[in-house]
């Protein structure tokens, strides 16, 4: 599958016509970047979290797969996330072998795959081998090829819980920016009043 990007911008042009008109055109289009920036950088943890939980990744792994691809700012105020990456190799998924195979969770649902291996020799007295630590599987003659679990974070960044997790953010831009131009006005224009534009004096 190709890479995925997630474009994260909100109710933007209501609320950045909102910033605009509360705080002039140019503070208000940054203080619109600065409020996206900063729920886009919410909704990505809260993602990586959520693919972990998805997965059977661990956390480390998958705010890893997930990178900032733009951040909004004055003249583009665009929030993207990519995901890149193929299927993923079976040992990221706890892989423990056995004498029938190895058992590993990819999807948090933990599977023997019959007549894979890690380790070389004669069981009990099986020695680890210098390789990386991936699963293997024999193929033709005694040659052998690493065995992949069929997951990949593109197609699971868009679907499932992880999904939930960017809807779910993405209803935190508003207060955000009511809060920034708040804060940015030192008061003068309160979250409450701001939507009329109009100052206090």
């Amino acid at each position: 599958m190709a890479d995925v990007e997630i474009r994260f911008e909100g109710d933007g042009i209501r609320l950045l016509a909102k910033a605009c008109s509360d705080l002039g055109a140019g503070k208000g289009r940054t203080a619109y970047a600065k409020a996206v920036n900063e729920v886009g950088g919410l909704a990505k943890t809260a993602a990586g979290r959520a693919l972990a939980g998805q997965t059977g990744l661990k956390v480390g792994v998958t705010k890893r797969a997930l990178r900032v691809a733009r951040r909004a700012n004055a003249s583009d105020p665009t929030y993207a996330v990519s995901g890149k990456g193929g299927e993923i190799e079976l040992k990221f998924f706890g892989a423990r072998e056995t004498r029938p195979g190895v058992t590993a969770a990819p999807w948090g649902q933990r599977r023997l795959y019959e007549g894979t291996f890690m380790k070389g020799g004669a069981f009990p007295n099986r020695k680890t081998l210098a390789l990386g630590g991936h699963v293997f599987e024999r193929t033709v003659g005694r040659k052998f090829r690493i065995v992949k679990s069929g997951l990949r974070i593109p197609d699971e960044m868009i679907k499932g819980a992880t999904l939930g997790a960017w809807e779910d953010t993405a209803g935190l831009l508003p207060e955000r920016v009511e809060r920034i131009i708040t804060k940015t006005t030192n008061g003068l224009i309160s979250a409450a009043g701001s939507g009329r534009g109009r100052r206090r004096r």
